[in-house]
């Protein structure tokens, strides 16, 4: 009769996977564990009393198979060979290293056999010859084969003898608390469940696969609470203000290890850091900088003199504006999210700009970015058109193992780890593949995003810019394509035009974006992710076309003089005339001007120039602008 997977009397308090393993050594001769395998893991205190132990895998494995009988562990690594544990000096050391000896023979210091040795190691334990209660660990298994579906010879003789050991171990009685046969288990140590050869697992009742996770929130909670013993709180449960800090410092950590937590712990010491500020510890350990842009006291200043700087910059877009620095705000002051319960590790700040064309998403982007962190530079871009292609997200986070540019890394991880205080532009987000919008689902959610070589990227310092032409036309019926049916094909309609009310277009867009992201892409949880933060901007007005006009004018002006020393000018009517070819089609936006400009202003003036012998500050004067056919003349004085 089988023990039951539960034992509910065994080890308790010791982590899940632990009293698995120890529930089924009855049953299982080999175990392969996967997983977080290089984190520290809680386990009760040694003598019953006390705080909880903070254990790498290897003494927890010991001290598990030491309570049910086990007398010596054998480890095997490529690099460091076979050692026995525990090596101490002690009783206990001594106990080990004998019984050791009595299944191995002596032990040559630095012993690193052939994989044929390494078997006759595994048979020894796997099948003593003397009741003798012991286990083998194989650390780094990933590394023994070069790929596990093609095996060097000596490769697949090694792996074969492991399948038949697995079949034909003994289990082994000995006096104890545990006086039931057990196996003397062989623990295969991998990256991935599929690191070792399929043959060797796939229905072998006699292997079992245990996934060790990441820790939970309790965990890191009363790891937290150890961890502040480092700073003099020996019952942090006692302590208000202390149990705040571990708890503040655990929803900090989440995505971390126990292991990344003591890191921080002796990072903070280092900083002289105070238990309430590890949270800040924490954020220098994910991102691996010192300096905080957000918290520069200057900055609060910067976003205030930004109410009146970024409407100069983004022309007609008053409501987009207030809006974008509101959120802005909201992210200076740490508030993003705060009504979650947990929200610390999402990104500063996310906006979705949805509108025409031509109105100012990119440039308020970028004004954005000039205004928090003083650099235009620290604005990053993506065209997500590039990424219409199922497999296109690997540009974003890097080729799997295995595959062309994996050791490249992706654009978007590789440029956030440089530098993790950025302002992220994903330009027309709509146009890229379903599947890449669940790595934003990821990165809005949990604020990080794990790349092709599986190393982990915060988001939590940047600010997230989604831009979308989403609305402006949406399926609709044309009755004019065939009158003598009351309905007409699908086709798209104009849905917004110039003229209607903010008010309207708002809604209309909104409604737009829900459906294409409920309906369409069947995505409706990315969208609660933007709740309030989606940005519509508007048609520019008569007056808004007249100040792009002016701006765009002068700085063609501007660019005259700097390149040619020339001064240029142009008389009040030529001018009005250029001004009303210019601005008359408000849907194209202040995109729409600058090309018209370029068309009516600049190749004119360009094919002027150069028939003429430039000299020095000459002047330049035009007095009349006028169309022959598509070709526009300039009279120049």
């Amino acid at each position: 009769m089988t023990e039951s997977p539960t034992l509910g009397g065994r080890l308790p308090g010791w982590p899940p996977f632990i009293r698995e393993l120890d529930a089924t050594l009855s049953v299982h001769s080999q175990y392969v564990l996967s997983g977080n395998l290089y984190d520290s893991f809680l386990a009760p205190p040694s003598e019953g009393a006390g705080p909880a132990r903070l254990l790498p895998l290897r003494d927890l494995l010991w001290e598990s198979l030491r309570s049910s009988g086990a007398s010596c562990m054998i480890v095997y690594d490529p690099v460091d060979g076979v050692t026995v544990h525990p090596d101490s000096g002690d009783e206990i050391g001594e106990e080990a290293a004998k019984d050791a000896e009595r299944l191995l023979g002596k032990l040559k210091p630095d012993d690193k056999p052939s994989l044929e040795g390494l078997t006759k190691y595994l048979s020894a334990v796997a099948s003593p010859s003397e009741n003798i209660r012991a286990a083998v660990v194989i650390e780094s298994a990933s590394r023994i084969a070069r790929t596990p579906t093609d095996l060097e010879p000596a490769e697949r003789d090694f792996f074969r003898v492991c399948a038949k050991l697995s079949r034909n171990a003994r289990p082994v009685r000995v006096p104890g608390p545990r006086p039931k046969p057990l196996y003397n288990p062989i623990l295969w140590l991998v990256e991935r469940p599929g690191d070792l050869p399929p043959w060797l697992t796939a229905d072998n009742e006699n292997v079992r696969e245990i996934t060790l996770p990441r820790p939970h929130l309790g965990d890191r909670q009363e790891t937290a609470r150890l961890l502040a013993r480092a700073f003099g709180v020996t019952d942090a449960d006692s302590d208000q203000a202390a149990a705040a800090a571990c708890d503040a410092f655990a929803e900090q950590a989440d995505g971390l290890t126990l292991q990344s937590m003591i890191e921080v712990t002796r990072l903070a010491k280092e900083r002289n850091v105070d238990l309430s500020d590890l949270p800040d510890a924490v954020r220098t350990y994910k991102l691996g900088v010192l300096d905080n842009p957000w918290s520069r006291g200057h900055l609060r200043r910067r976003v205030l003199e930004g109410e009146k700087r970024v409407p100069e910059r983004v022309i007609g877009q008053p409501q987009a504006v207030t809006k974008t620095l509101d959120i802005l705000k909201r992210a200076v002051l740490g508030l993003s999210g705060a009504q979650a319960t947990r929200s610390g590790s999402r990104p500063r700040g996310v906006l979705f700009f949805a509108g025409p064309t031509g109105t100012g998403k990119t440039e308020l982007a970028k004004a954005i970015s000039e205004l928090v962190f003083g650099d235009e530079s620290a604005y990053l871009r993506f065209d997500m058109s590039e990424f219409s292609g199922e497999g296109s997200g690997d540009r974003l986070i890097g080729s799997p193992p295995g595959y062309i540019g994996h050791e490249a890394g992706g654009e978007l991880t590789n440029a956030v780890r440089e530098d993790p205080f950025r302002v992220i532009l994903f330009d027309e987000i709509e146009k890229a593949h379903p599947k890449i919008l669940d790595k934003f689902l990821q990165i809005l959610e949990d604020g990080r995003l794990t790349d092709g070589r599986g190393n982990t990227v915060h988001f939590s310092e940047s600010i997230l810019i989604f831009t979308s032409n989403l609305g402006m036309y949406v399926q609709g019926r044309d009755i004019t394509s065939r009158p003598d049916l009351p309905y007409g094909p699908s086709t798209r309609v104009q849905n917004i035009t110039p003229g209607m009310t903010y008010e309207e277009i708002q809604l209309r867009i909104k409604n737009a974006v829900a459906d294409h992201f409920t309906e369409v892409l069947n995505r409706p949880e990315l969208l609660n992710r933007f709740g309030d933060n989606i940005v519509v901007f508007d048609f520019i007005s008569g007056d808004a076309a007249d100040k792009i006009f002016d701006l765009q004018f002068a700085n063609i002006c501007k660019r005259v003089t700097e390149e040619h020393r020339l001064v240029l000018a142009v008389k009040g009517e030529a001018l009005q005339i250029l001004r009303e070819w210019c601005t008359n089609e408000l849907d194209k936006g202040g995109r729409g001007i600058g090309m018209a400009l370029e068309s009516f202003f600049v190749n004119p003036l360009a094919r002027a120039l150069f028939d003429r012998e430039l000299v020095p500050d000459e002047r330049i004067t035009v007095t009349g602008i006028r169309r022959e056919g598509s070709i526009v003349h300039l009279d120049i004085q």
